[in-house]
């Protein structure tokens, strides 16, 4: 039995902390990292799709990730190639065979909330809106170590700031932790990692550092992950979404603090918490 075709990755990935001078507090000059930012730019058999900006880690992922979740592809099989060319900033993504909903859907643009502007393309809102998903049980104290263990990865962060942070969890294990500049850029770099690998999300956790907003509820609905985790709040849109699909939703959790705004009853309250933070 032949193994699917998988598709041809260039292995253009940049370093993601450069160096420039700062004077501090004390009138003193200073060299510290700074996070990258480039521009890309993905092309889809030849058209113009959308402009990313990235800190250029993982471009081929994020690329795939990205068309994934807007649904411009169908498959893995169906990508011949991503080749990206920083000296022109573009992703050129060839397809074996373009997609007979590629033009229906480039052609239905949704502006979201997301960093810098966010767009979704074609009908996904309705067809997400129809998706449920099972959460499994989670107890309180995997959720404390959950958060030690994710703090041990933002490395990017520690060194230069500036990035969100994205982790796929199987428990206590980190299988995929991903920072950029947008939260967006992160998560859908996840997915095609999650894509190239086989992962599935069904028995999987997402944590963000980054808002719950309509559209990252949504990307982790298509990644058919049943948990999200983040350090950030939640906004109404985005709450809703995890009602209609059923996604267990914990917002605000830093230290010993967090708040389950749907699928409380999954949450097993089985060690003492901490003092009360922010609400």
């Amino acid at each position: 039995m032949n193994a699917p075709a998988r598709p041809r990755l260039s292995q253009s990935g940049r370093p993601p902390v450069l160096t420039a001078e700062a004077m501090n507090e004390r009138g003193e000059t200073v060299v510290r990292g700074i996070a990258t930012e480039r521009p890309l730019t993905i092309y889809l058999d030849r058209r113009e799709v959308v402009t990313l900006m990235t800190i250029g880690q993982y471009p081929e992922h994020l690329v795939l990730g990205y068309l994934r979740n807007q649904r411009l592809l169908e498959s893995l099989e169906q990508v011949e190639s991503v080749q990206v060319d920083w000296e022109t900033g573009a992703a050129a993504v060839t397809t074996r065979q373009p997609a007979a909903t590629e033009d229906e859907r480039l052609s239905r643009r949704t502006v979201t909330s997301g960093c810098g502007q966010g767009t979704l393309f074609g009908n996904i809102l309705e067809e997400v809106a129809s998706t449920r998903l099972q959460p499994p049980r989670l107890r309180q104290s995997d959720i404390y170590r959950l958060l030690r263990s994710v703090a041990r990865y933002n490395e990017i962060y520690r060194h230069a700031g500036a990035v969100h942070s994205c982790a796929l969890c199987h428990g206590e294990e980190i299988i995929y932790s991903v920072e950029d500049v947008g939260r967006h850029n992160a998560v859908d770099t996840i997915s095609g990692m999650m894509w190239m690998d086989g992962v599935e999300g069904a028995d999987k956790l997402f944590y963000t550092t980054g808002r719950l907003t309509s559209e990252m509820v949504i990307k982790v609905v298509q990644m058919k992950v049943p948990v999200l985790l983040s350090r950030s709040g939640i906004t109404h849109a985005g709450l809703e979404y995890a009602r209609r699909c059923n996604v267990l939703t914990i917002a605000r959790a830093k230290g010993r603090h967090f708040l389950v705004y749907h699928g409380a009853g999954n949450v097993v309250l089985d060690e003492p918490a901490g003092e009360s933070g922010p609400d």
